[in-house]
């Protein structure tokens, strides 16, 4: 990080939590949404999330969310929450867990993360960083991550235990909102394209394994609520093998998706269709084994909707 960058990000003080720790965000930072609940339960998660699932600790008490958006931000994650980290320790919070993207556990990590709706907690399913801490009673956890041009954090803070204020009188109860659209529909429609991450292949096969994928059941909730709405399932490969081959199998794979999407879901089958691309669209260094897992990939593709 330059001597200029770390100096922006002492300018701008936040919001102290209960017990006066303050952090520090870049002048350019805006609050896009927050909340709070004097009592109520969070699971904070503290460990790597698996096929299995994830360790966490519930917990109950007073919660609060707080997001900003960074705009025009070209630091990178580590570099928006390494100093953020550093003041959390230096007021004496003890680090519980920390990762970043893939080791985090990727999309099924991210999704079981309570954040605040998109677009004011924008999160990139291929680059964003977790850190959990607590002080005694105090717990809190740190979301980063970034869009194209902006910058994004969450705080969440809950005391643990902390009684709830006083019954005050409730005020007349507001038309319900609108749902908010999910993450995956924000992004497919701001990007045209979302690999699913989670889906397991065996290695060289083209079956797709028997249990539950939180993608899937999120192209089919999207496309179960716009009857118009059409998407490519696209294969990926590494460059392992020749094109012919790869693509051979970047298309079967492809097609045990779209099988799964139909058969299990109830989609309509021309609402989908399968493609194979091989190595052709690599989004990672094929010299890596870390690259080549990224790169074997099947993504859903938004296509025109249909007349």
């Amino acid at each position: 990080m330059t001597r200029a960058a770390v100096l922006l990000l002492c300018l701008l003080p936040l919001p102290a939590l209960a017990d006066g720790v303050e952090l520090t965000l870049p002048d350019t930072a805006s609050v896009t949404a927050e909340r709070t609940s004097p009592a109520t339960g969070y699971a904070v998660l503290t460990g790597r999330w698996t096929g299995d699932g994830g360790p966490s600790t519930q917990l109950e008490g007073a919660r609060s969310d707080k997001a900003w958006r960074l705009r025009s931000d070209q630091s990178t994650t580590l570099q928006i929450l390494a100093p953020l980290r550093a003041g959390i320790e230096a007021a004496g919070y003890t680090p519980v867990y920390e990762c970043d993207t893939d080791a985090c556990g990727g999309f099924d990590f991210r999704y079981a993360l309570d954040l605040l709706p998109e677009p004011q907690m924008h999160v990139d399913l291929g680059d964003f960083r977790y850190f959990a801490a607590r002080k005694g009673n105090e717990w809190l956890a740190l979301t980063v991550s970034r869009s194209s041009e902006s910058g994004f954090v969450q705080l969440t803070t809950l005391t643990q235990g902390a009684a709830p204020p006083p019954a005050a009188v409730t005020p007349a109860t507001p038309p319900p909102a609108a749902p908010a659209q999910s993450d995956f529909a924000t992004k497919l429609e701001a990007t045209g394209a979302v690999a699913l991450d989670d889906l397991v292949f065996e290695s060289g096969a083209t079956t797709l394994g028997d249990q539950e994928f939180p993608s899937l059941r999120a192209v089919a909730d999207y496309l179960a609520t716009r009857p118009k709405a059409r998407i490519a399932l696209v294969g990926h490969t590494d460059t392992t093998g020749t094109l012919d081959a790869n693509i051979a199998v970047s298309q079967k794979r492809a097609d045990a998706v779209r099988d799964r999407l139909i058969n299990a879901y109830g989609l309509r089958a021309d609402q989908l269709r399968a493609e194979g691309a091989g190595w052709l669209a690599p989004r990672a260094s094929n010299r890596t084994a870390e690259g080549q897992d990224r790169n074997r990939r099947v993504e859903a593709v938004l296509l025109p909707d249909a007349p």
